[in-house]
Order: C-alpha cells, then structure tokens, then sequence
C-alpha cells in the first residue's frame, strides 16, 4: 500500500513556488538512491509537495478523501519516473525541479532494484550529491537483542550504491535513516544505525556528509525538525533539506577546459570569406570556460590552436560555461572530427627552451580501470566490447580481470569474470589511442561505457584507474 499524508500540513516558509524562486544560480543536482521501497519516491513527493513544485491538477490526480481528511498518495507523484523505468531505459534518468528561497534543485529517482542499477550509475555520474536511505524496519536492530554495530547487517543495495556514489566521486553523500516514526524506539535504532554507517564508511573510505534521521511520510527532518517534539531520534542537526541547501555544486566551471567535439559544422560553399567560412566544432562544455582567444590543443592529435571565436547554442558569441552547448572556431584549420577532445593547452616552453611542451594527457590504449558491471551476462577476458569515450566509439577488449570487490566484506577477492551488478578492477585494450586520465583527475575524460556489440546493452560503466 502506498504511503499518504495529510494535506492540511503547515508548509515550510522557506519552501516557495517554483516560478517565484528567484535566479540562485548554479543549481544542486542531487539523486535518491538505495533499496526498493526505503521511501525514495515517498521522500521525493515530499520535497515536491512541501516546496510547491507539483501542479494543481497533479495533486488533485493523486489526492483522495478519507474520514480524516484530504490525503495525497506522495509515492505517485513520481509515477512519471516509474513508467519511464518500466519502458526500459538504460542510460538516462528522468529529473524533476524545484526550489526554495535558498537555492534551486534537480532531484534524480534512481531505482532500487539490481536490474537498474545502470539507471543508478547514470544519474550519479552527474550528480552533485547522493541520498542513500535506509529502511529502519528492515534492519535487526529495529528488534531487541539486535546487533549494535554491525554494518554487515546493512542491506546489500544500500552498500552497493554507497560504493557506487563514492567510486563515482559524487561530491556528497548523505544518509538518511527513514521510516523511524514506525519503530518505538526512534533514538535507540537512529543510534544503532548510524554506528553501522559509520562503520561501513570507515572500512570503504567513504566521507559521509552526515547521517540524518526523518520520516519521508510525517515529514520530520525532511524540510524542518518535527514540529512537537524538537531533538526528536536524539538528533540535533539540520533537516534533510536544510542540509542540501548548503552543498557545494561540481566545480566543473573552475576545472581545466574539456570539450568534447560532437559535430563539426562545414562550411557553406561558395563562401569566399576564409574566417566566416571556418568550421564550427559543437557540443557542450563538460569543464572549465571556453572563451575566444584560448590556446588549446585537440586529442588525441595533439595539435594545437587559439580559439578565435566562441558562440553559443543560439550562435551569440561570448564565453561558455561547462554545462551548456557552445560552438568555437580556430584560428587554423586542423584535422579535426566527432569524437576528439578540445582542452586546455599545457603552458607555453620558454623560447629559448628546447624542450618541447609536456601534454595535458597521455594519449593511451591500455587501461586499468573499476569498472562496475551492469550487463546481465558475466564480462569475461577475451571479449570485445564498443567503448564510449567523450563521443568516440572504439572497440575494447578485456585483457584481465584483476580482482573483484566483495561489497559486504569490502575484501578484493581473485575472480576471473565479473557477474551481474559486480564491482572490479579490469585491464582493457583499445583498438585506438585516447586521452584517458584517471576518473579522480576528470569525470570526463576518466569514463567510458562499455556496450555489448551483439546486444547494443550498456554492459559496464567504466572508472579509469
């Protein structure tokens, strides 16, 4: 049965509609993830409803009338996101958003189950911050005699997708201990809980943010503390949203130009101007700024230039910021196609050098990567597979499995494939060279997709190492 709350519920006053939120800038894109049915959609139709991102008609679609009252089923108001699932895809995630006085939001819905995990990766490759949550009436120490801190207990979805929102390097990670207004002893779990957390972060490396305790469905400590009983679950910290408020977002506007080339515009023939006949090279900005006369260099030629003119996606020059579509011109033609990179040229050599520039990146074939596997037939060595790479599609075959990683021991065990939702460390070779770094230098440049060529499934989301 779904979870329902009263309507009649004092709205946050920071919680404002979203046409009248004011320009706050760059805003937070954050995930929910964890096991099915630990109150993501719940949590979500909250933040939707206490900050008044949901359209009349919607609400009056999901609202029904009970003895007690006006009651809104928040579960459906993401029934959008569920069908979207169910039609299968596998690569893209659907996002809603909202705002409040402080701050705007993109909020992604990754599903639970283990088949969707590839739906998980996705969205949190792009996210600014993850909320993991937890079920507390699914845990033994929701009983007596449970376990104090035994993060073992801990379901093997909530760990898997705690790693895989660490691996990613989303920025932050928040817990969020939920559906505590069902046990009869909110602090005593809250606390066993947060012990296992903590103890699981500890062993994986993994810096939470912080570990809140809520109710999706009351409401507590989702936009504001519970009203009656303030320090309720023991906890004295900033509600769920509160919290998210003061995230930072990617830095990817202060990091090191990379553009991705994702068309290359020819010019009109006939056309005798040499520079208003330049090529145009497309596509969006996944780093830094691209602005006119910048030197760069193109990978993996290594070839370099200085920008002659930057436009945007309606062709009005002026810089570009990562995150949105631009169109640049060189000062020279250049060998340039689908699939090569545009970055920051490395630091110009003295004049009396003889030494010739270091590049930015090391144009490669072999990898060594973390590769989390989302196909449902086991990677083996030998196989190949298509790559993705920026807008590259290359041919990669799996050399080795190096290890794979127990998620509930966190141990690195010898394997020679990986199987279904496995996380592991591989060795790849590349039909050709690219600019590959290490996914903790670059979450652009350090990615791959992996697709079965016989299938066209995402098989693997890939990590430099």
């Amino acid at each position: 049965m779904s979870d329902v709350l009263e309507l009649n519920r004092p709205v946050s006053s920071s919680a404002v509609t979203a046409s009248q939120a004011p320009d706050t800038g760059t805003a937070l894109r954050f995930i929910t993830c964890g096991s099915v049915d630990d109150g993501k959609s719940t949590l979500i139709g909250r933040l939707l409803v206490d900050s008044r991102a949901v359209l009349q008609d919607h609400l009056a679609g999901v609202t029904k009338q009970t003895h007690d009252g006006d009651q809104v089923d928040l579960a459906r108001l993401t029934d959008g996101l569920a069908a979207e699932r169910e039609q299968g895809i596998t690569i893209d995630v659907a996002w809603r958003y909202f705002s409040t006085e402080a701050r705007k939001f993109i909020i992604g819905d990754a599903p639970g189950h283990e088949q969707y995990t590839r739906n998980m990766v996705t969205a949190a490759s792009q996210a600014d911050a993850a909320v993991v949550l937890v079920d507390a009436t699914k845990l033994p120490w929701a009983r007596e005699g449970g376990p104090a801190q035994d993060s073992d207990a801990l379901l093997p979805q909530t760990r898997r997708h705690s790693l895989l929102a660490h691996l990613l390097r989303v920025p932050s990670i928040v817990f969020a201990v939920n559906k505590l207004d069902a046990l009869p002893d909110a602090a005593g779990a809250f606390a066993r809980i947060s012990a296992a957390l903590t103890r699981f972060t500890q062993e994986a490396g993994i810096q939470a943010v912080a570990t809140v305790p809520m109710s999706a469905l009351k409401g507590w400590n989702v936009v504001g503390p519970r009203a009656d009983e303030p320090g309720w679950a023991g906890y004295q910290g900033p509600a769920l949203l509160e919290l998210l408020e003061t995230l930072p977002v990617t830095g990817e506007a202060q990091a090191s130009l990379a553009f991705p080339v994702q068309w290359v515009e020819t010019p009109q023939s006939g056309d005798s101007d040499t520079a208003r006949g330049r090529r145009v090279l497309w596509g969006r900005v996944a780093a830094g700024e691209l602005t006119a006369g910048s030197q760069v260099q193109v990978l993996p030629s290594g070839q370099r230039a200085v920008v002659a003119e930057v436009i945007n996606h309606v062709r009005q020059p002026g810089a570009v910021l990562a995150g949105h579509s631009a169109g640049l011109k060189l000062d020279r033609e250049l060998d340039i196609s689908r699939g090569d990179w545009v970055i920051a040229a490395p630091a110009p050599v003295a004049d009396d050098s003889f030494d010739e520039p270091t590049p930015s990146y090391a144009v490669t074939r072999e990898l060594q990567a973390v590769v989390a596997w989302l196909d449902d037939d086991a990677l083996t060595p030998g196989r190949v597979y298509w790559a993705l790479h920026g807008h590259r599609w290359i041919k990669a075959r799996v050399k080795r499995v190096v290890h794979q990683l127990n998620i509930n021991t966190l141990a690195r065990e010898e394997s020679h494939d990986l199987p279904a939702n496995a996380i592991g460390r591989v060795e790849l070779t590349l039909q050709d060279g690219i600019p590959a770094v290490p996914y903790a230098e670059s979450r652009h440049l350090g990615a791959l997709i992996l697709v079965d060529s016989a299938t066209n499934r995402t098989a693997a989301a890939v990590l430099v190492a």
